[in-house]
């Protein structure tokens, strides 16, 4: 994983964005135009727009933290720049749709969406079945004016005397 990020961290140019996949694995970068990269790897249903929206997050906070006077004279075998902050930005984007606020929307748009559909397909079919009773009672009411009829040409026969 290391090798994979340092790869795609070096080709891709200052102020990008990009998405490479491997394997089961996305590796979205941003590199800022600082000269400082971020990867993040996850598995292939994680969406992209919270994946970037916590790479910026954790640069922006990065560089408030660390000046980049401190980062571009850092080693990896010198002592390491930490970033506590990272480990709880990871725990709050395990679930994306908490963690960004437009996704948050759009599933609840999507269960509003569904909760129509059901109520108008119900109300259609109630619409049906109006429709369906509305046709029965216009057959009924053939029905008895063709009773009527008959009764009354066959009262009309009989006359009592």
């Amino acid at each position: 994983m290391t090798f994979f990020s340092q790869t795609v961290a070096q080709r891709t140019s200052s102020g990008q964005r990009q998405s490479v996949e491997e394997g089961n694995y996305v590796g979205h970068v941003y590199t800022r135009s600082e000269g400082i990269s971020g990867v993040l790897i996850t598995d292939k249903q994680y969406p992209v727009r919270p994946a970037y929206t916590l790479l910026n997050k954790v640069l922006e906070e990065y560089i408030s933290l660390h000046p980049p006077s401190q980062w571009n004279t850092a080693t990896q075998s010198g002592p390491s720049l930490q970033f506590d902050e990272l480990e709880n930005y990871i725990k709050k984007y395990q679930d994306p749709a908490q963690a960004d606020s437009i996704m948050k929307v759009q599933q609840e748009l999507d269960e509003t969406k569904i909760v129509l559909q059901k109520s108008i397909e119900g109300v259609l079919e109630r619409g049906e079945r109006l429709d369906t009773l509305v046709e029965k009672s216009e057959v009924l009411s053939a029905s008895s004016r063709t009773f009527y009829k008959q009764a009354k040409k066959t009262n009309s026969c009989c006359i009592i005397m």
